[in-house]
């Protein structure tokens, strides 16, 4: 019931707008910060291995191994995955463009983040990203995926019907 109104209902996708829009400027404003600024996760990634000590560890021993052995020495493509990610992900979620990947790219910083002992305002974003992840396409009916996602359909089964009368 729930997931038949975040998908089909008129109302959900107004619903879905204000939380697309409020997730996607946290997003713009955090990634442009970072694109126009002076940043560098190195600090971040090597306090996030410090907290994978003692009698209850907020970063996990598996996580803390691939922050040592994948990140940190790739500390600089990190940099531009982060900041552009998250410039990227605010973008398309307030045009509305691509809206569940976006989301689910979102989804999935928010719980590096968490994974790396920073809570702030990563779980209140994951919950608010859920029901734009349940929602699928109505979460972009109230923006650019509205004429986006029919005309890939449209091309998607031209290309498909094509292919079918060649064999």
């Amino acid at each position: 019931m729930v997931v038949d109104f975040l998908r089909n209902n008129r109302i959900a996708s107004g619903i879905l707008l204000v939380l697309r829009l409020y997730l996607g400027w946290s997003w713009m404003v955090a990634g442009w910060e970072k694109v126009t600024g002076d940043f560098d996760a190195g600090g971040y990634l090597q306090g996030a291995v410090g907290k994978a000590t003692g009698e209850h560890p907020a970063v996990q021993g598996w996580w803390a191994v691939f922050l040592e052995n994948v990140a940190i020495p790739n500390v600089g493509l990190f940099n531009i995955l982060v900041s552009w990610g998250e410039l990227l992900v605010g973008i398309a979620l307030l045009l509305g463009t691509f809206t569940t990947f976006a989301a689910l790219m979102g989804i999935l910083m928010n719980f590096a983040f968490l994974f790396s002992g920073t809570t702030s305002t990563n779980p209140q974003m994951v919950l608010l990203t859920i029901f734009i992840l349940v929602a699928g396409a109505n979460a972009g009916k109230l923006g650019l995926d509205n004429w986006i996602l029919p005309t890939l359909k449209n091309k998607w089964k031209k290309s498909t019907r094509d292919k079918t009368r060649a064999i």
